[in-house]
């Protein structure tokens, strides 16, 4: 029972992880490119007051379900598990050390002006922005294969699991 919470949680924190950098890719980011550069600038730097705590939060969260999943966890489940947790850590380190000093240079520009490199340096942001959604997306689905997995042999008929090799569910204690 203890193993499906801590699974519940860590797909619930990637999920929310994977969606909020998602959103950002596919609807902020062209949205940045169709707005005067002193708005971007300005709405940028705001939004990165309120991500502070909020994704900090969901990658912290993120990272420590998906490991306590893959401690508890037994054979390719755990894996899996450890596969999505370094996932996520790789999610907070791009974002760390790529976007958040670009972040505080973006924050910079907002209150002076923007240097003449500053397409070079918002492009970088993007590519990091890309890098981080994908590794927190991989992490998700990762999740939602232990879940199908799991589900699956809840479904199979008895005879079925007889004649086939322990599934991730069968192996966790």
């Amino acid at each position: 029972m203890r193993i499906r919470i801590v699974h519940g949680i860590a797909l619930l924190s990637t999920g929310l992880l994977a969606g909020a950098f998602g959103y950002g890719a596919a609807n902020l980011v062209p949205t940045f490119h169709a707005v005067p550069l002193g708005m971007r600038l300005s709405f940028h730097a705001e939004l990165m007051k309120m991500n502070g705590i909020t994704m900090q939060a969901a990658m912290g969260t993120a990272f420590l379900s998906s490991l306590t999943l893959a401690v508890l966890a037994g054979g390719r489940f755990r894996l899996t598990a450890g596969a999505a947790s370094l996932l996520t850590l790789a999610s907070f380190l791009i974002t760390r050390f790529g976007n958040v000093p670009i972040n505080g240079q973006i924050k910079r520009w907002a209150v002076t002006s923007a240097p003449a490199e500053h397409a070079e340096i918002l492009g970088r942001w993007e590519l990091f922005n890309t890098m981080r959604t994908l590794t927190a997306l991989a992490a998700f689905g990762l999740l939602i294969v232990l879940a199908v997995r799991g589900l699956r042999t809840v479904t199979c008929p008895a005879h079925d699991r007889a004649e086939s090799p322990a599934l991730p569910s069968e192996t966790v204690a």
